[in-house]
Formats: structure tokens, C-alpha cells, sequence
């Protein structure tokens, strides 16, 4: 009776890890299951990318609008900007009268925004107005003739502020002529320029969406610290999108719009609700599987299973899936309050849709591998990741060196150099055959020892990079490849979990066999032979 009950519970134990490998349509022929996760997967895919589309088109306008009141600004408040930034800051000046001019150019501009401005731009309200600091080494001495320098290098800030409504006055007046605006260039570090101003984004209206109120942060900086003659005027502009106090829009089509989109994004939530119950669903009885298996396992042989036959009934793409539901369901919550007006919180909604989004894609993937000519993109990429990874971290040791090496030698002689990130990028760049003569011919000729040696450098890194290591690499995922190619002919390893199912017929489960209404899961037959387990 007691080696009957075995036979029978390893019967079942086999029958159960057998349906568990099975893909949707062989299980829908094996018990009749319906393939609802494979089905709420093609659906949520059509879901999230229409809602990302959406969501995309909105978030457009904005960093358009964004991007447009900068350069307007730009043009506003920088006196002589040509369009064009010079380098990282926006264009320079060299002559003390010019420096004067710039500045109260600024506040000129300033004064008069409502009667110049083409936008719908209006002055902060509440306390605000212009701000000028001036930063600058404490009283000392310089001669440069007699090369004599005395001064303390402890620094000093005075600040001046002046209201919207002041700016017409006397008061504004006695302000402007004051000896806050006798500069001394020898000692002067900056002069910083902040104010803050409001807008409000009309051109949502014509996307059918509500509109959005701005706040611009702005900030004129007139950087000296170099004290080479030339002070660069740096202009930056931090958007912040606010909830409108009070706004009245008529018509009815814009309310209807949006309360549309946001049904849409309540299904959605739905639908990846959904899907993460199945799947958290899937993966606990996936483990309760595994613990029968291993318990039958150390009950009937004497032994425990090994590592990779439990990593077998832990399937990854569930998991990714998981990862995916919760990202959109906190992603569309954030999208619905955008979409009422009730958050501004747009980067953090599009990291989450977007990396959603690009799981849900990457998940298309499983269904694909179910399909041997599909799954070799799988394996080949299964198999070749610890040899990769181990690869990778021999060759980062190689490349931070010639990164180190090359921001040291070569920073002062080439703007691709002068820090470590634009370093990285450039050997990056090089590695993939991009821009290679503009890096050669950049490098300034002013010391023919560091020529050389960049020449040197160049070359090795180069003929290193592209001709060994990179070619090294691709033979690593070749010959990944080509194991995996072998093992679909021949057979793959042959493990525990696979000796324990390969006499187990499936016959059982071929009975009555109907076509489904889909082109998957039409009538098939294949031998249980080489089972190849699909997680």
C-alpha cells in the first residue's frame, strides 16, 4: 500500500510539473484552461502603450512651452544674446562698460515685461521682485605690473532687491545710482540676477486639455572668477508647473475629454491590477510546486535538488510582469491627478510610465520563446550573461584606466577631456568607431610632448578596444550561440527535474483535442522526448 501511494503521488507530482511547463495553448488542450494572463497581457500591451501615447503628446507641449520661454527669456534679458549659447553659458562680455550695460539692461527689461513681452507672462505677486547680489573677494591690493597681490580671500555678499511696483519711482532711482553698483572687477566673483516670474500655458486648450500655470525661476549669472578678462553670462531658468488658483474655461469639450481620459486610465489600473493578482497568483503556486517536487525528491532518492532545477520553477517573466503592473498602476494614479490638475509631478509620471511600458514590450518576449526558432534570442542571452558580466568587469578595470589617465594628460589640451564624465562618453564613442578624427584633430598642438603622447594614447586605446576586447566580446555571445544551437540538435543537459519527467507520457492530455479560436493553438503534435523547460 505504501509503494502504491508513491506511485500514485509521483503520478500526480509528474502530471502537475508536467502542466506547469506546458505553454497557454497546450494547456488550454491538456485541461481546458483558458490562457486569461496571456490574454490580459495582449490587451494591457494595446492599454499602457496608448496610454504612454497620451501621456507622451501632453508632456510634449509642456517641454515644448518650456523650451520656448527659455530662448524667450533669453532674448528678453541678455542684452546682445545672439540666439546661440557660446558654449555651457550663453554668451560673455569682456569691457567693464559692458558689464554695466548687461546689468541694467536686466533691470530695465524687467521694468517694462508687460509692454514688451509676447508671452502671457506676468510678475510674482507676493514679496517677490529683482534680486542683485554681487559677490567679491574683501578690500585688498593688486598691481599686476609690479606683480604685487594683497587681499584676503574671505568673501563678502550685498544684496539689493527691487519690487515691480518701486521700479517706477524715485526710491528705485536713488537705488540704481547707489555704491552698490560701483563695481570693482579686480576682487568681483559674480553678480548674481534672480527673479520670478508667472505664465500660463494657453496652447493645451488646442490639445483639448485643461491648462497649466508656470512659475519661472530665473537666474542671471555674471561669473568673473576666473578674472581672465572675459565674464560669462550664465542663464538658467527652473520651471515649476503649479495647480491654477482659479480658472473658468467654457465649453463643454474639454471637460469631456478629459473625464474620458481618465475612464481610460481607471481601466487601465483595472486590467494591471488584474494581472498582478494572476501573476503573484501564478508564483505562489509555482513555489508551493517547487516544495512538493523537493520534498517527493529527498523522500524518494536521498537527496536534495539542485540550485538549477529550483531556479526552474521561478519564472523570471512573471516577476518582470509584477515589477510592470505596480510601476503603471502608480504611474496612471499619478497621471490621473496630472490629468485634474491636482499634481505637477511630470518627471516622476514619466519615469514610471516608461519604464513600465518598456517591461510590458520586453514581456512580449516569454510568449515569443515558447516557439523554438524565437527562444534562441533567450537562451543564447541566459547563457551568455555570468561570462559577459565576469568579461565586462576585467574590461572596466582597462577602460577607468585610460579614462584616469587620459582626463589627467589630455584635459587641459582638449575640451572632449576636461572632466571625467566627458571623458567616459568619448572613449565610449570612440569604442563604437563615432567621431574619431574630430577627437584626433581637437587636440591642441601647444606642447609637442603631450601630442605625442596623445597620439600614443589614441591608438592604443583604440587598436585595444575595437580589435580585442570588442571582438573578444562578440565571440563570448558567438560561441553562447552556437552552444545553444548544438543543444537544440543534439539535446540539452539532462538534469534532475528533466530524468524525473522524461518518462512521463502526457497521452492523458491529448484526448479530444479541438482547435482553438487563435492561430497559436491550432491542432499539433510533438514528442515529450526532448522536453526543453520553458522557464
Amino acid at each position: 500500500m505504501a509503494q502504491s501511494d508513491l506511485d500514485l503521488k509521483e503520478t500526480a507530482l509528474k502530471e502537475d510539473l508536467k502542466f506547469y511547463f506546458m505553454n497557454p495553448c497546450e494547456k488550454y488542450r491538456a485541461r481546458r484552461q483558458i490562457p486569461w494572463k496571456l490574454a490580459l497581457q495582449i490587451l494591457k500591451i494595446l492599454m499602457v502603450t496608448t496610454q504612454l501615447i497620451f501621456f507622451g503628446l501632453s508632456n510634449q507641449l509642456v517641454v515644448s512651452f518650456k523650451e520656448e520661454n527659455t530662448i524667450a527669456f533669453k532674448h528678453l534679458f541678455l542684452k546682445g544674446y545672439s540666439g546661440v549659447d557660446e558654449d555651457d553659458y550663453s554668451c560673455s562680455i569682456y569691457t567693464q562698460q559692458d558689464a554695466y550695460d548687461s546689468i541694467f539692461y536686466v533691470i530695465n527689461q524687467y521694468k517694462q515685461l508687460k509692454n514688451i513681452s509676447l508671452g502671457t507672462l506676468g510678475y510674482e505677486h507676493e514679496g517677490s521682485g529683482l534680486k542683485i547680489c554681487k559677490q567679491q573677494y574683501k578690500k585688498g591690493t593688486m598691481l599686476p605690473s609690479n606683480d604685487t597681490l594683497n587681499i584676503d580671500v574671505s568673501t563678502e555678499t550685498e544684496c539689493i532687491f527691487f519690487k515691480p511696483q518701486e521700479l517706477a519711482g524715485k526710491k528705485a532711482d536713488l537705488k540704481l545710482n547707489s555704491s552698490f553698483f560701483n563695481l570693482e572687477f579686480y576682487r568681483l566673483i559674480q553678480v548674481e540676477i534672480s527673479f520670478k516670474l508667472k505664465g500660463i500655458a494657453l496652447q493645451t486648450i488646442h490639445a483639448r486639455e485643461l491648462p497649466d500655470c508656470y512659475a519661472f525661476q530665473n537666474t542671471i549669472t555674471f561669473n568673473n572668477r576666473a578674472h581672465s578678462g572675459k565674464i560669462k553670462i550664465y542663464f538658467d531658468s527652473d520651471t515649476d508647473i503649479q495647480e491654477c488658483k482659479d480658472w473658468h474655461i467654457f465649453g463643454s469639450v474639454l471637460q469631456k475629454n478629459t473625464q474620458y481620459i481618465l475612464v481610460f486610465d481607471g481601466f487601465v489600473i483595472l486590467s494591471c491590477f488584474a494581472s498582478l493578482i494572476l501573476c503573484t497568483r501564478s508564483i505562489v503556486l509555482a513555489l508551493r510546486l517547487q516544495k512538493r517536487f523537493v520534498n517527493y525528491f529527498l523522500e524518494k532518492y536521498k537527496r536534495h535538488v539542485c540550485h538549477a532545477d529550483r531556479l526552474e520553477f521561478i519564472n523570471g517573466w512573471y516577476v518582470l510582469v509584477i515589477i510592470s503592473d505596480v510601476m503603471t498602476i502608480i504611474g496612471s494614479i499619478l497621471k490621473m491627478e496630472i490629468k485634474a490638475k491636482n499634481l505637477t509631478s511630470y518627471d516622476v509620471c514619466s519615469i514610471l510610465l516608461g519604464t513600465s511600458t518598456l517591461f510590458v514590450w520586453v514581456g512580449v518576449i516569454r510568449y515569443l520563446g515558447y516557439f523554438q526558432t524565437y527562444n534562441v534570442l533567450i537562451l543564447t542571452m541566459q547563457a551568455s550573461l555570468p561570462k559577459v558580466l565576469r568579461f565586462c568587469c576585467c574590461a572596466g578595470m582597462i577602460y577607468l584606466g585610460y579614462t584616469f589617465c587620459g582626463w589627467i594628460v589630455l584635459g587641459p589640451y582638449h575640451e572632449k577631456f576636461e572632466d571625467l564624465n566627458t571623458v567616459a562618453e568619448c572613449l565610449f564613442s570612440l569604442v563604437n568607431g563615432d567621431d574619431m578624427f574630430a577627437t584626433f584633430a581637437q587636440i591642441q598642438q601647444k606642447s609637442t610632448l603631450v601630442w605625442v603622447f596623445s597620439r600614443l594614447y589614441l591608438y592604443s586605446f583604440i587598436s585595444l578596444f575595437i580589435y580585442m576586447i570588442l571582438s573578444l566580446f562578440i565571440a563570448l555571445i558567438t560561441d553562447s550561440y552556437d552552444t545553444i544551437k548544438k543543444y537544440q540538435q543534439s539535446g540539452f543537459p539532462v538534469t534532475d527535474l528533466h530524468e524525473f519527467l522524461k518518462d512521463h507520457s502526457s497521452v492523458g492530455y491529448r484526448k479530444e483535442q479541438t482547435s482553438m479560436p487563435f492561430i497559436c493553438c491550432c491542432r499539433r503534435q510533438q514528442s515529450d522526448d526532448n522536453l526543453i523547460l520553458i522557464n
